[in-house]
This record gives structure tokens, sequence and C-alpha cells, in this order.
């Protein structure tokens, strides 16, 4: 074993194979995989080894296509064989919720280019002979999924690697981390000790000890999973026989299964709701190449409907029992990339689907550290997503919750109550006094909306509009037509001071620093001129300066922020989390009911747009900025905690006489809609430039040269190939929710629709006959199309978000169209897909509300 590395990996499963694959082939060829015992001793060797593209988020499911398509290549690179079975498969639906839920999915497919197809019950059972179809009332289908060799796959990479000169130790743990001054690592081991630039923990089960090692208490835990396979069944060896083929995975969501053919049997899994973690507190170092007692009685009630549903499988005998750990994150997404406050410590661990996920976690993660970015949209993956909050016990506690819906439906209004509350305010009981609906923003209690008095505070969980529509509407219009207070304290704030504060700034943001009490809004970019981030920025004092932003990113900017700081000290930053909390109160009443509340002049001449103050409201020091996401007059007030209760109270005391009342957030995100405002990670993010954005206001080429300028200049000059665009839309009862495709009657390809998947594999019937053009389930899919092209219509663009907009009454949506068609106000032009159904839409260029912002101005 070498003493020196560029890298050194920790971990030998699917994980860190890909990940040493990907990092040798981007270039690194000094680096080292360190694993305890033998290639795949974690969990990889136990899995069912199934892979799929489809995933909740689009841009993970891009990375699971690709995943999907590295496998022949990773073949014959290494000339080890993956044991690849393309089979397809079939998601099966029980309820109209469900069906809802694929119409949703089938939608987001068509702009991901996904070859999905709505089909019917008996169609699937052509597929799948074994299962009643009278359970169901519909599907979909997936050509690109698939089962294949966990061992084999992993010594794919493996030696894959090896050949382009990447190093492998087996049977030596790792048993220490430490880091010099100069950020050097010292990796120690049982065989002596690798000094590296970076190091990744791949841990798989023991990703939480590799953390700790480096101080850090990483959100994983390991669940027992289990899954059985039968004997040779008669039905399954006749069906191959007569057409030829491999029956193909099913997921039934009643059933919480999954189910496949293995050998000339099935082979079924399922995710029980009695979840049971595995070593909650810390994994032994002494467990290796074995598995867990099985405990059938733990699942009896999902074999059940399993069962029921599949009564094929029945009869047949078990032949195998298999219980083994695998990890899972709080949402069950992998925790990848840099670890904020360390130097050069990466992660790649929580991916319980490894077989689905690993390539494109190694691919991006290998471009994270060769090149500075990921080169895709990994949030949905970013270690940074959990903050402080992700204890121990929140972790055990949201894993189980997960492991046990894994095969629910999650509704766009449903709130998950598992390791709830984590986080309140001051406010959090006065707010439930008041009847508040409380969500959960980055772990912390956040007032939704606000049930009458006398009825309960629930959210009836739907994909259309539901209970709180109503009440929504009146929290808006109590707002905009005289005045409204809602608690903002889910907001980012940090404090960026010293004599170098406006010059660091200045270089990371895209527009101008303010002048002392004044605020500008301003994008943040990254290197390659992508959005990273949106502030609004106030200077408090001459080296002083207060910045505002999406709470739930604070760990990605201060992972910024810090790598960016400069090294000499002239730069203080903090995050004050929740240690400063705030209101906001908005409407046309709001400058009157504040008045009520300060010793100060806060006329229109005195207190301007986009002023910042410190001053005592209510008797309460606070600072306030005289601007709001609602687009209207109003002003964000913040304070410590310790004050919140005495501004809140003096807030409603002094509204009374104008009618105060209290709105949530989801009144607060109908109002940003029709006054055509983003939203961080949703229209926001780092795929999109500053100019497709729509955020050409707030971008200052002529300034100096700030991060992304050059990119930014040259977007500018060439023009974007995408806008941020509004639509107005004709819905029924449900609302865009985000990701549905965007159609246009045009007859140009654009060019904006990128097919993920090299290949696919065809559908056939029980006789072995392709299948094309088949009927849609219940014929409920108005479009009557495969794909992304239906005679002059095509699909052009995505929504990113979108809901109804109370007070001006229209259903509303935000997404990315060509740059050609983002100006085109025209009816008839545009269609968005709604739970299947395409629903007109047109481009509203000016906001509906306040076309020309008096309102926020007067």
């Amino acid at each position: 074993m070498k003493s020196h590395a560029k890298a050194v990996v920790i971990g030998g499963g699917v994980v860190g194979a890909s990940v040493l694959f990907h990092l040798a082939r981007a270039g690194w060829k000094d680096v080292m995989l360190i694993e305890r015992s033998e290639l795949t001793s974690g969990s990889s060797w136990h899995a069912a080894g199934g892979f799929h593209t489809l995933n909740g988020d689009p841009n993970v499911a891009k990375l699971q296509a690709y995943t999907v398509q590295l496998y022949k290549e990773l073949e014959e690179i290494s000339g080890q064989s993956c044991g690849l079975h393309l089979t397809g498969g079939v998601m099966m639906a029980d309820t109209p919720e469900r069906m809802d839920f694929l119409r949703l999915t089938h939608a987001k497919g068509r702009y991901l280019g996904m070859e999905t197809e709505l089909i019917t019950p008996s169609e699937a059972k052509a597929m799948f002979p074994l299962m009643d179809e009278t359970n169901f009332v519909g599907a979909m289908w997936d050509p690109v999924e698939g089962h294949l060799d966990p061992s084999g796959t992993t010594h794919a990479y493996a030696k894959a690697a090896k050949k382009l000169g990447a190093e492998i130790v087996l049977r030596n743990r790792v048993v220490e981390l430490t880091q010099e001054v100069d950020g050097t690592w010292n990796v120690v081991t049982e065989q002596g000790t690798v000094k590296a630039e970076h190091v990744v923990n791949c841990g798989g089960l023991w990703a939480r000890e590799i953390g700790r090692m480096a101080g850090l208490e990483l959100p994983v835990l390991a669940m027992e999973h289990m899954y059985l396979l039968t004997e040779p069944m008669p039905e399954v060896e006749e069906f191959n026989r007569s057409t030829g083929r491999e029956m193909i995975g099913v997921i039934d969501f009643k059933g919480e299964i999954y189910t496949r053919q293995e050998r000339n049997g099935i082979l079924l899994g399922t995710y029980e709701k009695a979840a049971k973690p595995w070593s909650p507190v810390e994994t032994p170092w002494s467990f290796g190449h074995e598995l867990l007692p099985p405990d059938l009685d733990r699942i009896a009630p999902s074999l059940e409907v399993g069962f029921r549903h599949f009564p094929g499988i029945e009869k047949a005998g078990i032949k195998q029992i298999i219980n083994g750990p695998f990890t899972f994150a709080p949402d069950g997404n992998p925790l990848v990339g840099p670890v904020q406050g360390l130097t050069n410590y990466w992660t790649a661990c929580a991916v319980m689907a490894g077989f689905s996920q690993g390539g494109g976690v190694g691919l991006a993660l290998s471009n994270w550290m060769v090149h500075g970015d990921p080169g895709f949209d990994v949030w949905g993956m970013d270690v940074a997503r959990f903050g402080e909050w992700a204890t121990l016990r929140y972790t055990n506690a949201k894993v189980r919750e997960n492991y046990s819906r894994r095969f629910s439906i999650r509704f766009p209004n449903e709130e998950l109550p598992a390791a709830r509350p984590a986080q309140t305010t001051p406010l959090y009981d006065t707010m439930a006094a008041n009847n508040a609906i409380m969500g959960d923003s980055w772990g912390l209690e956040t007032p939704l909306w606000f049930a009458p008095k006398g009825t309960e505070p629930k959210d009836i969980v739907s994909f259309h509009r539901s209970n709180d529509f109503e009440h929504i509407g009146n929290e808006v219009r109590a707002t905009r037509e005289r005045v409204g207070v809602t608690e903002i304290a889910n907001f980012a704030k940090y404090e960026v001071s010293g004599p170098g504060a406006e010059d660091f700034l200045n270089r990371l943001m895209t527009n101008r620093m303010p002048k002392v009490g004044r605020i500008v809004l301003t994008p943040m970019l990254n290197e390659f001129g992508k959005l990273i981030g949106d502030f609004t920025i106030a200077k408090a004092a001459e080296e002083r300066f207060m910045i505002f932003g999406s709470s739930a990113a604070q760990k990605y900017h201060m992972r910024w922020f810090e790598r960016h700081l400069p090294k000499d000290g002239s730069v203080r930053l903090h995050r004050f989390d929740q240690t400063l909390v705030g209101l906001s109160i908005a409407g046309p009443r709001s400058r009157d009911l504040l008045a009520k509340l300060v010793d100060a002049d806060v006329s229109n001449k005195a207190f301007r747009f986009m002023d910042f103050r410190e001053m005592a409201v209510g008797g309460a020091p606070c600072m306030v900025n005289r601007v709001t996401y609602t687009g209207d007059l109003g002003y964000e007030i913040w304070m410590a905690p310790a004050y919140q209760r005495l501004v809140y109270a003096a807030i409603k005391q002094a509204g009374q006489e104008f009618g105060i009342a209290d709105f949530g957030m989801r009144a607060l995100l109908s109002m940003r809609l029709e006054k055509n405002f983003p939203t961080w990670f949703r229209e926001l993010r780092p795929i999109y430039g500053v100019f497709e954005g729509s955020m050409d206001r707030f971008i200052k080429l002529d300034k100096n040269d700030f991060i992304g300028r050059e990119q930014a200049a040259r977007e500018q000059a060439e023009g974007p190939k995408l806008r941020r665009v509004s639509f107005v839309v004709d819905a029924i009862d449900a609302d865009v929710m985000g990701d549905e495709p965007i159609w246009a009657k045009v007859s140009t390809d654009y060019g904006t629709i990128e097919k993920p998947h090299g290949f696919g594999a065809p559908r056939f019937d029980g006789a072995g006959k392709e299948v094309r053009g088949s009927m849609v389930a219940n014929g409920n899919d108005s479009s009557g199309i495969r794909g992304i092209v239906d005679g002059e219509w095509r699909v052009v663009g995505w929504v990113t978000s979108g809901g109804y907009a109370h007070y001006v009454q229209k259903s509303m949506a935000q997404g990315y169209v060509p740059s050609a068609l983002a100006e085109n106000e025209n009816e008839g032009l545009f269609e968005i897909e709604i739970l299947g159904r395409r629903r007109p839409a047109r481009i509203n260029i000016a906001p509906p509300f306040d076309p020309g912002g008096e309102k926020m101005r007067t």
C-alpha cells in the first residue's frame, strides 16, 4: 500500500467502486480505495439488484438514467459482466389517487424523454400473468427497468478503475482520520497511514462511523430489509418458453411490494409498515458477509396483500428469505458532496438504490472533486440539504417513517409527522392556539394556513384543491385589502462584516452592493454562470451587511461563502439560524400599523421602498426591511427570539383597528405567483443561467469582476436558450404542482428535450408479440400520445412551480420555455399537462397584480 494519494475512497461497495472509477476516468490516476473486508461486504452483496430511472426529483432521475446507460460501457471497459437484465417494469395503481400519481409521474417523464406509458391492468397482466388484474385500476409501463448481478457490477466498476490506474486495498480497516494544518488528511489504517488531499466517505453501513472520525454526525440509518425467493414455478417457465422473454418487474403500491423474475422463480420484496432499524446507534465493525434472521411475521401484512394481488405467487414454495441491512437518509435520497466546515471531506453514502443511482453519484461527485462543480443539479442528493437539527434521534425517526412510506403516495399538501416538532419559535404555541396548520420548513415549524376557530386544523391531502383553498383565499384577500402578519423565521439570515466585507460580497454577487441604510436584491452565480443563490442584502453600517435568503440552502450557501472567504481575516461571517427570527406585515394598511408601533418617521419619504432601519418596534430592538415577498406595501421585522412574542402581540393589538389577519406560507406563495416572483430551488437552480431565469435587472455586468461574470456576459451576448415565464392556466379543480410538461403548438423542434436513455425495452403481450400504441388506462389521458410529440404539439418546457393566485383568481404556473416562445402571449399556443390532462395556458408577461409595482413603492 502506498503512503500518499490524491484521494482515498473509504468503502468497497458499489458506490465506492463507482466513485473510484469515475475519479480515475476523470483523470485522477493517483486514487485509492480502502475496504475493511472484501468488495461488496456491506449491503451491496445481498441487494436485490433492481434498477430503474424513475425518481420523484427529475434531476435525480437523470442521474439514474445515466447509471443504467453506463452498464454496457462498463462491461466493455472492464471485461466483467454486470448480469444485465433489461426487462422493463410496471407500477400498479389500485385507487384513483394512485392513478393520479402515475399520471403525474408519466407527465414528468415526458420532458425527460422517458418512454413511460399508461396502460390497463389487463395489459400489465399480459407481461406478468401471475397477477389478478381486477385488483387494479391502471398501471404505468417503464421500459428502462430491470435487474443485474450486484457482485458482478461492483467488480466491473473496480476492474475498470484499476485498468485506469486506481489502486484498491482490501482487508484493511480505516481506524482514524486526522487533518493537518495544510488540509492534508491522515488516513490511518490497520496497515499504515496514507496521506491524502481528499477523503471520500463511501462507508455504507459504516458511514456514520467514518463521519464521526471527522467530527460529523451524518443523518444516515440502516434498516432491515427483507425479500424472498420462490422455488421454481411452472408458470414462470411456461411464460419464458412461450414468449422468449423474462417476466417484467412489478411495483404494487397497496401491497408495499416489488417483484420480478429470479432464475425460474420469483423475487418478492417489501417495504413494510413495521419498519425495523438495524444498529441504530453504532454499526459493529465485526459485522461481515452475513445476513440477519428472517422475520416473516413482520412482513406478513404486506405478503397477505401481495398474495391476494398476485395469487400465482402464493402457492409457490419459498426457497430463501434474505434479510439484510440497507442505509437510508431521512428523505430516502443519498448524501453526496463536500461537507460544510471541513476541507476536502466528501460523502457518497445513504445510497439505498445503489444499482439505480451509483453511477450517477460517482459521476456527479467526481465532477465536483475534479472540476469544482457536479455538472448537474444534485440538490436532491446534496449532503448540505440537512441542518444541525438532523440529529441521531431525528434521523432514526425520519428514516423509519420514510422506509414505511416508500411505496406510499406523497401528496403535495402532505406534511409528515415523524420527529416533529424539531425546532420551534417562541410563537409556536401562539400559532397553534390560533388554529395554525404547521409545516416543516428545514426542520422548523412554520404556519402554513389558519383554520377557522372551532374547526380541526388539518390538511385533507389531495392532488386536487383541498380544504385549505377557501381559507388561504381569505388570508390573501385580508392582506391585499387591509393588512396581514406572518412569521418569517424560516428565512436564512447571515451577517457579513469587517473591512473586506463589501469587496467580498461584490465578488460573490451579481448586483452592486447598497449604500448604508439601503437594500438590494441579487443573484449569486457559480464559475459557470449558473444560479446558485438569490438574496436580499441590507447595508447596516460601513462594514456590516445583513443577508437574507432561503433557509433550506443555509449549509449549501455557507459552504460556498467559506470557500471564498479571504485568507487575511478581513471578513467575518455569521449564520444566525434561529438566533434571529422575524415577522412580516404587508398590505395597504401596513404603514399605518407600523407607525403605531415605532417612535420614528415611517412615511414614504422618510422610509422608502428598499430601505433598512434599526428601530424599536413595540418596544423591542428590531431591524426592519421595507420589502416583502408579497409584492405589496410591507415590512420585514427581525428580532432576537426573546422579543418575538412582544412584537407579535403589539402587532396584533395595534392591527385590530385595521382588520389585521394572520396569514401563512401558502398565502405568501400564492401572492408571489401573482407578482411573477421566482422562488429558490424551483425557478432558480444551478441548471439555469441568470438571463434564462429572467433576472436581468439584478445583474450588473459593468461592475467589478464577480464569479461567473464572463459566462453571464456570454449568455447575454449569445442570448439565453431558455427563459423563465409565468402562465395563466385554464385549470379545473387541480393546479400545477411542479415538473409538469409544457406543450406548445409549434412545428419547430427547439432541442430542449434531452433523451436520457440510450436504450429501452420493448413491451410484449402474453404471446410474445410486441405491443405498440395501446389504449391508456381507463381512457383518462386526453392527450392520446406517447412521448413528447403529438402532431403540431411538442413538449417544449417544464413547470417549476405554481398554484392558485387567490387575489387575481387565476391558476398560475412558472416554468422554462425556449426563448423564441417566451414573449408570445397568444391564446392557443400552450398547454400544461395536469394529472394527465392537457389544459390551455397563456404566457402572462406583466404580473397580474399591480403590474407597475406602485403598491410596493408608495
